[in-house]
């Protein structure tokens, strides 16, 4: 009886399952598998023309992407960027760019301003637009020109305030509006030879009536008929 609890201790120690030490290199895969991947941004630029809604692109993307930030739906657009502004003299037309904001937007216009009264204001134009066309202006003629977007919740603000027009202001460079200049349509060159043509006709005919008026007045010497008899 006396041997029955050493067999009994030794059977519990051969059943205790062994435990072996984490090595080092064992926490360095546990912490390799849970390092997160890269944030990838999605192919989304603010100034492209035609550009696709990052959701859309975070959709399509085979591999998960990141969008730019956006306030919220609730409330109006923050100004839309006015970039390059084009002018076509010998069309009297302009092309003008912009930049979307960080907001949720539906739609933009074009608002264009020649000196002082109401603007004139462009179509609707979808949230994918960066570049609409200014047609009709007149040579030699001053503009002001503004980009508004809008959603459901209203509409981006103006650089003045209180129905203030673009007169009273400078307009700030980094905005939604600008100014531009239409410059006097220039000559062609068929023009520019009818106008030399007719300006050396009108000095040839002063040059010849001046000549005849001068000769009136102060008369010729007549010649000496020669004597017929002889």
């Amino acid at each position: 009886m006396l041997g029955s609890p050493c067999l009994l201790w030794l059977l519990a120690l051969s059943l205790v399952p062994r435990v072996h030490p984490l090595a080092p290199e064992d926490f360095e895969e546990g912490e390799e598998d849970e390092t997160p991947l890269p944030a990838v941004l999605c192919d989304y630029d603010r100034c492209r023309h035609l550009q696709v809604p990052c959701r859309e692109l975070q959709k399509a993307s085979p591999t998960a992407c990141l969008c730019p930030g956006l306030s919220s739906p609730l409330q109006p657009p923050s100004p839309p960027r006015l970039g390059e502004v084009h002018v076509v003299a010998e069309e009297s037309s302009a092309v003008v760019h912009w930049c979307a904001p960080s907001s949720p937007v539906q739609q933009y216009w074009l608002l264009l301003w020649e000196g002082s009264g109401e603007p004139q204001k462009g179509p609707p134009l979808n949230s994918t637009i960066r570049r609409a066309e200014l047609k009709g202006l007149k040579p030699g003629g001053a503009y002001v020109v503004c980009v508004v977007a809008a959603n459901s919740a209203g509409e981006s603000s103006l650089p003045w305030a209180g129905g203030q027009g673009p007169e009273g202001t400078g307009g700030p460079s980094f905005g939604p509006c600008g100014r531009l200049a239409v410059p006097p349509r220039p000559l062609s060159l068929i023009h520019a030879a009818v106008g030399v043509g007719m300006a050396l006709a009108l000095l040839s005919c002063g040059a010849l009536v001046w000549h005849f008026c001068l000769r009136q007045r102060c008369g010729c010497p007549r010649r000496a008929r020669p004597d017929a008899r002889l």
